[in-house]
């Protein structure tokens, strides 16, 4: 069987097999992050279950991951909001029956959109608390006995180098500054944040680690459309960023291998920033912005761009 070359999504530091026997449950795993994160573990000998809204979606971004090493097991788990307890409560015990545990858990289910406060709905601000927050505390609360499990038999650290028991959110860094335009997403990442303090708290007595890892702009991203304007040049785009570039998806994937390897063991209730230092320079850039915009001017006049992807999403078929 022909596979995409390694390089593109993982970086070659990494000793195939270390996720051998072990399964990782992760919600918006169809997504353009979630899925190299995926990828990534997978072709590392786990298995996964992939958890969405979206059926069709769900389910054919398993059946590709699912290619990147003979043997693995991708289950697609569509038609589950992250937003119901009970129905992540049923993918979660769905994904220890047929694989056997969960032993890794990505929180990456999110929403996002341009709006400033003044065009920002009541509905439309919960919707996103509802989906980034709210759904990863019962992210949380579906699968920490399973990890509480994990942790047990996979003791941090051990002589096999075995892991397991480990949470990790996808957040942002817009809260570090704060970021026009951006409100919403700026609450919900910095409960998200704060959720993981408290969860390393709380579950690393027993043996578990919970942190989030906050991506830059990522390049050829869904979230990078929806924020950034077409009309601005990939040159422009890129001088706030120190080191010079957007982030691709293996930068992500490799981070996120890192925090569930034997190598990230200690590492426990913070933020592991792949951002290129963007968020120390993001006071001065911006999101949803056309060339001709500067702050506090496009804010005044009501403004945004109308160069980047719509936030509205077709309604999900079950």
């Amino acid at each position: 069987m022909s596979f995409p070359p390694r390089s593109e999504y993982l970086s070659a530091v990494w000793a195939d097999g270390i996720f051998a026997n072990r399964v990782l449950f992760i919600t918006g795993g169809a997504g353009s992050i979630g899925s190299a994160q995926t990828r990534a573990f997978v072709r590392l000998g786990g298995n996964a279950c992939i958890i969405g809204r979206n059926v069709q979606k769900t389910e054919a971004a398993a059946k590709e991951i699912a290619k990147i090493r003979d043997g693995a097991r991708v289950l697609g788990l569509g038609g589950v909001d992250v937003r119901s307890f009970d129905a992540l409560k049923a993918a979660a015990d769905r994904c220890v029956k047929e694989l056997g545990s969960i032993d890794f858990v990505i929180a990456g289910a999110a929403g996002n959109f341009i709006a400033p406060i003044s065009g920002l709905s009541p509905n439309a601000f919960k919707a996103v608390i509802e989906i980034d927050t709210i759904g990863t505390f019962n992210t949380i609360k579906a699968t920490i006995p399973y990890l509480i499990e994990s942790a047990s038999q996979n003791p941090n650290p051990n002589s096999s180098g075995t892991t397991g028991g480990r949470f990790l959110s996808v957040s942002a860094t817009f809260h570090y500054t704060g970021m026009p335009l951006q409100a919403h997403v700026s609450a919900a990442k910095a409960a998200i944040d704060s959720l993981m303090g408290s969860v390393a708290l709380e579950y690393g007595p027993y043996g578990i680690t919970a942190n989030s890892v906050a991506p830059g702009g990522i390049e050829g991203t869904e979230g990078m459309e929806r924020l950034a304007s077409s009309a601005i040049s990939r040159e422009d785009q890129t001088k706030s960023v120190p080191s010079g570039r957007w982030g691709s998806l293996r930068d992500i994937a490799d981070a996120t291998v890192f925090l569930f390897s034997d190598a990230g063991n200690y590492v426990n209730g913070t933020t592991l920033v792949v951002d290129g230092a963007a968020w120390r320079r993001q006071g001065g850039a911006g999101v949803g912005l056309d060339p001709s915009m500067t702050y506090p001017g496009f804010l005044l006049s009501g403004e945004v761009s109308k160069h980047v992807k719509s936030g509205r999403k077709e309604k999900p078929r079950l």
